[in-house]
């Protein structure tokens, strides 16, 4: 595990929006509405001119873009309470529950950075109940003289923290927010808003598609008790079958039959001392589902579990194997196996 660990840290530093919540859908809603009136069409694709920006900043982009007949100061005024109404339905991010739980669990120092205002930051975490708790610090975007891209705000979160900059890590979606965390010496893992745009984020030192992808061990911190699946009572299972790469049929108790790709064995790149089941289940989902009964069904063998040079490559070994599955999975010897009757003959486990 020590030669996996990229650098210790001590404590954990975390973005709001577009981090831990889903804001882009609200803010592309409140400004159809409101361009509607001076009879222009909010396009998507200027979204990431305005993503990890201050809300001036953001408000400025918007009144350039779209030529309207007013300052940056008066658009702000005016679409601040449309935004402020629609908080409520804020949903969090796949993992961002699941990551702050954890991290409160195991007594790892977190600070909340955002370039929001304060209120604003406060009405939105009220309605994700522990969350205000969890944070040692929070940082707004009106308590600092720069947001940003300027490191003023990390820096400020390691000063109430009492840690050096040099063992934060922080966790951000936008392009401002790794620049401003790498200017403050800090180690950034960037979870990008705009998917398509992930290879604009050199600068971060590591680059997932979600919470759900986060390896805390690499950074020295404790690892998820949830990654695998508990393989109590499952020991001649895992026995019997070789360490490698299977596929087959996953069902969750509320949700459904899936297609799924898992692996039995150590996971050599992470140097497992203890044998394991990894799942993954081959389907986009727009929320957590831990605590749902799963249930699975191996039908078929891809191949022997191996080593690899990088995480790259491991990620892109994991993927042909994802598609392998697919492709098999809709042949009819497989196919049947998605079955109601045969599913309630097998044990399950829990997530």
């Amino acid at each position: 595990m020590m030669n996996s660990i990229r650098k210790l840290v001590s404590c954990v530093i975390l973005d709001l929006d577009g981090t831990l919540v889903n804001t882009d859908g609200i803010v592309s809603e409140v400004l159809k509405v409101y361009l509607v009136k001076y009879e222009k069409k909010w396009d998507g694709r200027e979204a990431q001119k305005i993503i990890g920006k201050t809300p001036i900043e953001a408000a400025a982009a918007i009144v350039e873009d779209y030529g309207l007949p007013m300052s940056k100061e008066d658009l702000l005024s005016e679409i601040s309470p449309m935004f402020s109404d629609q908080w409520c339905k804020l949903k969090a991010l796949p993992g961002a529950y699941r990551l702050i739980k954890h991290l409160r669990g195991h007594g790892v120092q977190m600070a909340l950075a955002s370039n929001s205002p304060r209120d604003s930051i406060e009405k939105k975490i009220s309605y994700h109940p522990t969350w205000k708790e969890s944070f040692a610090a929070i940082i707004a975007g009106d308590e600092v003289k720069a947001g940003k891209p300027s490191p003023e705000i990390f820096l400020e979160a390691a000063k109430r923290l009492s840690i050096d900059p040099s063992k934060c890590l922080v966790i951000e979606d936008s392009l401002p927010g790794v620049v401003a965390a790498k200017a403050a010496d800090m180690e950034v893992v960037a979870v990008p808003s705009l998917p398509k745009q992930s290879h604009l984020y050199t600068a971060a030192d590591e680059v997932i598609n979600s919470l759900l992808d986060l390896r805390l061990e690499k950074w020295g911190l404790p690892p998820f008790e949830d990654s695998n699946l508990s393989v109590e009572g499952y020991g001649s299972v895992l026995s019997e079958h070789p360490a490698g790469v299977y596929f087959g049929w996953a069902k969750l108790s509320t949700r459904g039959f899936y297609k799924m790709v898992m692996s039995i064995g150590w996971n050599p790149y992470f140097d497992n001392t203890e044998k394991t089941i990894e799942p993954w289940l081959l389907h986009k989902f727009d929320e957590d589902f831990y605590g749902e009964e799963l249930h699975l069904v191996i039908v078929g063998y891809i191949r022997p579990e191996a080593n690899f040079p990088s995480l790259e490559s491991l990620i892109a070994k994991i993927h042909e194997d994802g598609k392998i599955a697919e492709n098999a999975l809709e042949l009819p010897i497989y196919a049947k196996y998605k079955d109601e009757t045969y599913f309630k003959s097998i044990h399950n486990n829990h997530l």
